[in-house]
């Protein structure tokens, strides 16, 4: 199967007077038609840079996007014209931003605001337009669609309000549905909810959702694949099932040892020491050398390579090398 999206050696980068920050710094991934792909992190490894780059939403200045390829669907969204760009942007790719109440536009109706999305890509109507915008509306569960279709974004409770930024990101029947932290600020009860609410559409619509999070228990419940980010870049990369059940990267490793269980026998939970390292500054060696238990001298003097343990499974880390030697060695034994 083609990947729908291929996001190839991306980097994205912003001039300030401190210095360039590396947001992010050679990201690479594929996502395939009907899959969700998790990007985890920490705050601040460049997970929300890089789908604003995939839209080119980056503000310009101060940033921009250096290098790479984001193939969508075989083309290049970093080379195609501005009116492409646009066609593109909301109606084949959707994005979810993290927090409702700054996405809405608090002056202009709810039904206003997923109207114009609607007759700017879709061409119809305002009165096709206004009967998609009730159907939507109460395909993501809004109580009385007919009767909020006036009401302003001040007038909706958090969970509801970013029932509303679904119901917008989904007007075009999108190809691929980016979620950045969609669950931020809701309690426990909607995030369920929500999340609940994204993988149910995503089968009617059979789409695919890069969903942006630092929550490990959403990874596990909604992701099929998963990358690892860490100070801008992937360290790891593989299904679901293998990032939790045999997880590779001593950060990786770290991370799901960090978060608690009922299983759990200690006092206390494990934490990663230190802090991740400025993306200002040039980065020598591996950006976790100064906070992995398993550093060694190469680790500080050479940025660490992508090592394909399986097929699927990429690790950053020189601990692997010769492991991946070995099982390119099995491969090629099996084929001959």
């Amino acid at each position: 199967m083609e990947p729908i999206l291929s996001v190839k050696n991306l980097k994205t980068y912003f001039y300030l007077e401190s210095g360039i920050v590396r947001a992010v710094n050679g990201l690479s991934y594929d996502l395939y038609s009907g899959k969700t792909l998790a990007v985890v992190g920490e705050s601040g490894c460049g997970k929300s840079v890089h789908a604003l780059s995939i839209l080119k939403l980056i503000p310009t200045p101060p940033g921009r996007i250096v290098s790479g390829q984001i193939l969508f669907q075989g083309k290049d969204l970093l080379t195609v014209s501005p009116k492409e760009l646009r066609h593109i942007r909301g109606n084949r790719i959707a994005m979810i931003f993290q927090e409702p109440m700054t996405s809405l536009n608090p002056v202009l109706t709810i039904g206003e605001q997923i109207m114009e999305v609607i007759i700017i890509h879709q061409k119809i109507t305002p009165d096709r337009a206004r009967q998609k915008t009730i159907d939507l509306l109460k395909k993501v569960g809004i109580p009385h669609a007919e009767n909020r279709l006036e009401d302003y974004p001040h007038q909706f409770s958090g969970g509801m309000r970013q029932r509303v930024m679904i119901a917008m990101a989904l007007a075009c029947d999108p190809d691929i549905l980016i979620a950045d932290e969609p669950t931020t600020a809701l309690d426990v009860t909607i995030q369920a909810q929500i999340l609940e609410l994204i993988r149910e559409l995503q089968r009617e619509m059979k789409m695919a959702v890069i969903l942006i999070t630092h929550n490990i228990g959403v990874v596990a419940e909604m992701a099929d694949d998963v990358v690892v980010m860490y100070a801008a870049r992937a360290v790891e990369k593989s299904p679901v099932d293998s990032t939790f059940q045999h997880p590779k990267h001593p950060y990786t490793q770290s991370l799901l040892q960090s978060i608690p269980s009922i299983f759990q026998k200690k006092e206390r939970l494990l934490t990663i020491p230190g802090q991740p390292p400025e993306l200002n500054k040039e980065l020598i060696g591996c950006p976790f050398a100064d906070r992995c238990p398993k550093v060694f001298d190469k680790c500080h003097k050479e940025d660490p390579l992508d090592f394909y343990l399986t097929r699927e499974h990429m690790v950053n880390c020189w601990l692997y090398e010769l492991a991946s030697v070995k099982t390119v060695a099995r491969q090629q034994e099996v084929v001959s």
